[in-house]
């Protein structure tokens, strides 16, 4: 039997977060990181091993760039970095459902619309 486990690079998540200048002087880093965590997890929540892949034993690596509005709802997303595989792909786009809405983003960030590249990992180990 394969052991499967799902990676997520969080590291990734956490630094790939695309934020305007003036979101890092108005709120504070801690709130951010904190929002950021709440992120991730939700993500090891809900992210999946599709059984096809898991299957045919594949593996893949994907980038989604999601938009949020103020209240952390997703306004839209793009696959940016394909995984290859179909599976993954349609994997990405019911995953963006299942964490619809995100945690709200900090009060202190005044940006009406917030976007952020996601990272997600399928391997077995």
């Amino acid at each position: 039997m394969i052991n499967v486990k799902t990676v997520l690079k969080v590291a990734a998540l956490v630094s790939a977060l695309s934020l305007p200048l003036s979101f890092a002087q108005t709120a504070s880093a801690g709130d951010i990181k904190s929002w950021q965590t709440s992120i991730v997890k939700l993500v090891a929540k809900k992210q999946v091993y599709p059984r096809a892949a898991m299957a045919d034993e594949l593996e893949g690596k994907a980038k989604v760039k999601i938009s949020i509005d103020r209240s952390g709802a997703i306004t839209s997303h793009e696959l940016i970095e394909s995984s290859g595989h179909e599976v993954f792909d349609q994997e990405v786009e019911a995953l963006v459902a299942r964490i619809n809405p995100l945690p709200t983003p900090p009060a202190e960030l005044s940006d009406n619309n917030l976007s952020f590249v996601l990272p997600l990992t399928w391997a077995i180990n």
